[in-house]
């Protein structure tokens, strides 16, 4: 059975940077995009990026273009977000997440059929 795993979360100044990894494991993993969500307290889960495998295609929500990229790894089945300028309205849960079989809407996170278990991203101001 394939799992996510996300590390890479922790609590760092305003303009600081964070990378989080998001690790697949399990005998075989492919999927046609991976993405990034995040959930502040009180907040609906959204969209903050998105990679398509077998392009490496990007997408990005307005408000983190410019200061995050997603990257992947094939080999090593683990996908990555780079966060730079980190503000305080970043802090979040982020989640990992996998979309094995639904359409093009990477945006979307009902797509997405495997989740990770999230990992804290604090920012001080």
């Amino acid at each position: 059975q394939v799992q996510l795993a996300e590390s890479g979360g922790g609590l760092v100044q305003a303009g600081g940077s964070l990378r989080l990894s998001c690790a697949a494991s399990g005998r075989s993993f492919s999927t046609r995009y991976s993405g990034w969500f995040r959930q502040a307290p009180g907040k609906e889960r959204e969209f903050a990026a998105a990679i398509r495998w077998s392009s490496g295609q990007t997408y990005y929500a307005e408000s983190v273009k410019g200061r995050f990229t997603i990257s992947r790894d094939n080999a090593k089945n683990t996908v990555y977000l780079q966060m730079n300028s980190l503000t305080p309205e970043d802090t979040a849960v982020y989640y990992c997440a996998a979309d094995r079989v639904g359409g093009d809407y990477y945006y979307n996170r009902y797509e997405y059929d495997l989740w990770g278990q999230g990992t804290q991203v604090t920012v001080s101001s």
